[in-house]
């Protein structure tokens, strides 16, 4: 039987394993095929960042005949660097919480140039606690190491990505092709002395490379070039996000000296098909597969086999793995990347492609965007305990194109019925399904954090784009979020194509108001840039573009372009992301958008209010009859009581609630309160068919009730509707 090696090669995340591997060892899982995997990503950097490691990393370092002055600082200082790397990755990994004290005394880590950001960052560790200040002190030691290494070891090294240069617009194999006929790196020998004992160790007949990042390209062809030269008959397949985007028109034959199969898009059925021609090389049938024929690069797509439904993929299996080893990171720079580079994420997936799937800068002529197909609630939540039990851990990142409100909604209410701990995040469209009362839910279910993309916050731009929102809409969405507790991050664009400066400025004043007003906590400025399968690469001259329109032989998906403006985006890159760096601590909103550019801009448009005039426009009171009446507090206390007014007594039930910060009661009379009460009861998310608002209204007047408009909007109602009782 075929035994499968499944890897990603360096570099990705520190704290967490990127997903691939997982999910397709969980499908392997369903077919009982056996598979080992493993992150040679963290591997690697857990060797290289050891004592040993440090020790055999200055000797190389040392041998560098012109090293950079901070280099020198840190190569004198290499004793100290190796008596503390052990403890510090120790406690980056949770294990040792305690010298988190001794790293704020500020005498205990050596430093170097990047501690130098220090003296600026002095206010930010105000709202720091202890752990978190050690961690990001403990950072800036691993960044003066780093830099160490792509000074005097290799330039090619990031923590989170390897040699990427050799895989960003690629169009040719040549220059990746020579670098592999050189000499191994320092790091290169690292990796490979790690996957020669895994080798050892697992013995496959068949191993998978996951290539997610232009960063982890390089690193999977030198391991590939290692594997034929020094065990030829294990077969090697390639997919990833990387083949998927890029290698679609591949046709340089030099690729399959290293590489026998690439397979593209979903890796279910193309694995199990290169199984089945590895066992029988007969068999001859593939699924979305390139490889080499008579010399020439196939493409090949005889599988009558279709892609397999999401429910029938499996839970992602992350064992194998060494999850305790991973090393948690903080960047004070911008909140979202810090939850991308600290603690440990579960990552599932709620929906395969994008529900919108419209916007013209995205692939969305491929499959993994294209084809749309939800997962039911109860089966993600069966996959989220399986993972917990399975891990330990209970953070989920769910890494959707665009989580579907629907399904988000639908799997909160699953997680509280179930009552399950969980902490969870996810990208969104920012789009009007998100109410206040959504996002109370999805808060309460254990939801700390959404991304989405606001792109160019203009609605001229945003209609050409087909992004299906308004600037208007994104400022209520966003506030609906940020009332509910959920942190909100936002992807921001520059340079789409006709994007004139006018638009570029007024743009930044939306972002600067949505931060002012504080409906946006953390963003990213993205220059735009042109794809081959997004609308904007199929039909240029629609949106104003001249495109390259030449094929490389390697590497397809990045392509040149004009745009018809003349435009020199390029030049707004520094103002934007210095502005945004501010105003994501809450500073300089008074400073004037001319002071961020070196360069004459123009005026701002935009009126100084529109975002706070947009978010203060109250909501519609009117309620759709189908819309679900959830209740997601606890049971109430109810007893009975009077109340007396100029002689007349009335009878009254008395509701106690207890919230998990407060406590608060509200009172009915005996008659629409007993009613109440069973209402209330029935619909408890713990129930799972809720009424909707016209079986309310229907119930209520059936019981010779008085008006359920005037009920409805009572100040009981009130209270409760801002303490839970929601309209879903």
């Amino acid at each position: 039987m075929t035994k499968i090696f499944l890897f990603t090669p360096p570099f990705t995340q520190l704290n967490t394993p990127y997903p691939a591997t997982a999910y397709i060892k969980g499908f392997l899982n369903t077919k009982n095929i056996p598979s080992v995997q493993a992150d040679l990503g963290i591997e690697v950097i857990l060797k290289m960042f050891s004592k040993q490691g440090l020790i055999n990393l200055f000797t190389e370092a040392e041998k560098h005949t012109n090293p950079s002055h901070n280099s020198q600082r840190i190569i004198a200082l290499k004793d100290y660097y190796t008596n503390t790397i052990d403890a510090v990755i120790v406690f980056l990994q949770g294990k040792n919480p305690t010298l988190a004290l001794s790293i704020c005394q500020e005498d205990f880590l050596p430093e170097a140039s990047r501690f130098a950001q220090l003296e600026e960052l002095d206010w930010a560790f105000g709202s720091m606690g202890t752990q978190d200040k050690a961690k990001h002190l403990a950072t800036l030691y691993l960044e003066d190491l780093s830099d160490l290494i792509v000074d005097c070891v290799d330039n090619n090294f990031g923590f989170s990505r390897y040699a990427e240069r050799l895989g960003r617009s690629a169009s040719t194999f040549n220059e990746l092709y020579e670098s592999l006929q050189t000499k191994p790196t320092y790091i290169d020998n690292l990796l490979l002395e790690i996957l020669n004992e895994r080798i050892t160790q697992v013995k496959p007949t068949l191993v998978l490379i996951s290539v997610p990042f232009p960063g982890n390209l390089y690193a999977a062809f030198r391991s590939a070039q290692f594997l034929k030269k020094n065990v030829p008959n294990i077969k090697i397949a390639m997919g990833g996000g990387f083949p998927n985007t890029e290698l679609r028109s591949l046709s340089d034959a030099r690729v399959f000296e290293f590489i026998d199969f690439i397979t593209l898009d979903d890796g279910e059925v193309p694995v199990e098909e290169v199984i089945k021609n590895i066992e029988n090389p007969t068999y001859n049938t593939f699924k979305r597969t390139l490889l080499l024929e008579e010399g020439k690069v196939v493409y090949k797509n005889n599988s009558a086999k279709s892609d397999y439904k999401q429910s029938e993929v499996g839970t992602p299996d992350y064992s194998d793995l060494k999850l305790d080893q991973y090393i948690s990171v903080i960047e004070i720079v911008n909140p979202m990347h810090r939850m991308w580079s600290d603690g440990r994420w579960n990552k599932l997936t709620m929906a395969h492609g994008c529900y919108w799937g419209k916007c013209t800068f995205c692939d969305i002529s491929l499959d993994y965007i294209k084809i749309y197909e939800p997962i039911a609630a109860n089966i993600l939540c069966d996959r989220i305990e399986e993972l917990i039990a399975a891990t330990g851990q209970n953070g989920f990142h769910f890494v959707d194109e665009a989580a579907p409100p629907a399904l988000m909604r639908a799997l909160a209410l699953e997680i509280l019925k179930r009552k399950i701990a969980v902490t969870w995040w996810t990208n969104i469209r920012f789009e009007k399904a998100f109410t206040r009362d959504l996002c109370m839910l999805l808060k309460a279910s254990g939801c700390i954090a959404v991304s989405g993309g606001i792109e160019v916050a203009s609605d001229r731009l945003l209609k050409l784009i087909d992004k299906g929102i308004t600037v208007e809409q994104v400022a209520k969405v966003t506030r609906n979020f940020t009332e509910a507790g959920i942190m909100v991050h936002s992807y921001l664009m520059y340079g789409y194509p006709t994007q004139t400066e006018q638009e570029t400025i007024d743009s930044l004043e939306m972002v600067r108001q949505m931060f002012e007003v504080g409906v946006l906590q953390s963003g990213f400025w993205h220059q735009f840039a042109l794809t081959a399968h997004s609308p904007v690469g199929m039909y240029p001259e629609k949106f104003g573009v001249v495109r390259n329109m030449d094929i490389g032989t390697f590497a397809n998906n990045d392509v040149e372009f004009k745009d018809i403006t003349g435009i020199d985006h390029e030049k707004f890159s520094f103002g934007l992301s210095k502005s945004l760096y501010n105003f994501m601590h809450g500073i300089c909103f008074d400073y004037p958008l001319q002071d961020w550019f070196e360069f004459k801009i123009p005026k701002t448009i935009i009126p100084h209010d529109f975002i706070e005039n947009a978010i203060l426009e109250p909501d519609s009171l009117e309620v759709k009859s189908n819309a679900k009446i959830v209740w997601i507090g606890g049971k109430p206390t109810i007893s009975n009581t009077t109340k007396s007014k100029k002689g007349k007594t009335w009878e009254l039930l008395s509701f106690i609630f207890h919230d998990k910060k407060e406590s608060f009661s509200i009172q009915m009379n005996k008659e629409e309160g007993e009613w109440f009460a069973s209402i209330l009861e029935e619909s408890s998310v713990q129930n799972t068919k809720p009424k909707s608002y016209q079986q309310l209204k229907t119930d209520y007047e059936q019981k010779g009730l008085e008006d359920f408009e005037l009920f409805w909007h009572s100040k009981p109602l009130k209270t409760l509707k801002s303490f839970g009782l929601l309209v879903l």
